[in-house]
């Protein structure tokens, strides 16, 4: 099964259903595509997406963490990843983020609450995983290292996105979860197929062996799951509350700093 094929696939159909629901929901009123913060909030995560995953997945495909089959790809390739993987960082944001987008419009927000002691110790908690993964690298314990370097890349944004609002995340722990499941879930199933027919493979030298149905290796979980704990708190924190009344003050801030560059030019 080549690349495109995949996405066409098994991305290409859900993508689509979502958008036409986006664009239903816009014509009769609801928060959709037409609120052009959700949107610009979306397309900002397709730009972190490519920024920060480009360099990263270079550096696996580089040092053979994994491959992708030659003759399965169109051929053209940006450093040493194929084009098809830049797309599926886009598709990946999209998919998730408008199925998180969709979720809000039917489940209520809660209100949101300030926790400081959960923020601390969720980002406590984090930040031991993320020295644990650093740990597994510097050991050069080969078996690890997909592991280590998907986790001490991941948890870092992670860690950020708890210590400014781990609270704000579980206030809207039901629209959290299901955002973060379903797609993680689903992107299991086709990353199992793809594996399976050759379009990818993970470098059994450089993974723990710990396998799903005997095909899908866990790295490739945890990496699923943390792609889309990351666009989905991501999202939800770049719409709350919070960001807007700091949003808000950083204008007002800025606004008075124009004002008083403007009276010193006088």
């Amino acid at each position: 099964m080549t690349y495109f094929n995949v996405l066409a696939l098994f991305i290409g159909p859900p993508l689509a259903l979502l958008l036409l629901w986006t664009v239903f929901d816009a014509r009769r009123g609801k928060d959709g595509m037409g609120s052009r913060l959700s949107l610009l909030v979306l397309l900002t995560h397709v730009a972190l997406a490519l920024i920060y995953t480009t360099p990263w997945d270079n550096y696996l495909v580089a040092t053979g963490v994994w491959w992708y089959d030659p003759t399965l790809v169109i051929g053209l390739t940006l450093g040493w990843v194929p084009i098809e993987e830049y797309v599926f960082f886009v598709v990946q944001t999209l998919l998730t983020g408008l199925w998180l987008l969709t979720l809000r419009r039917y489940i209520p927000s809660a209100k949101e609450r300030s926790m400081p002691r959960l923020r601390y110790t969720s980002l406590a908690v984090v930040g031991l995983i993320w020295i644990i993964s650093i740990f597994i690298l510097l050991s050069g314990w080969h078996p690890g290292t997909y592991l280590g370097l998907e986790l001490a890349w991941g948890l870092l944004p992670m860690m950020i996105q708890l210590a400014y609002g781990a609270d704000i995340l579980w206030s809207q722990h039901k629209v959290v979860l299901l955002a973060i499941l379903v797609p993680t879930v689903y992107l299991y199933v086709a990353d199992a197929l793809a594996i399976g027919t050759g379009t990818w493979t993970i470098d059994p030298a450089q993974s723990t062996g710990i396998m799903m149905a005997g095909v899908l290796p866990v790295e490739e979980m945890i990496f699923f799951l943390l792609t889309n704990v990351l666009i989905v708190s991501g999202m939800i924190l770049m719409l709350s509350e919070r960001s807007r009344v700091l949003g808000h003050k950083m204008a007002v801030v800025w606004r008075r700093r124009d004002a008083e560059v403007t009276d010193y030019g006088l």
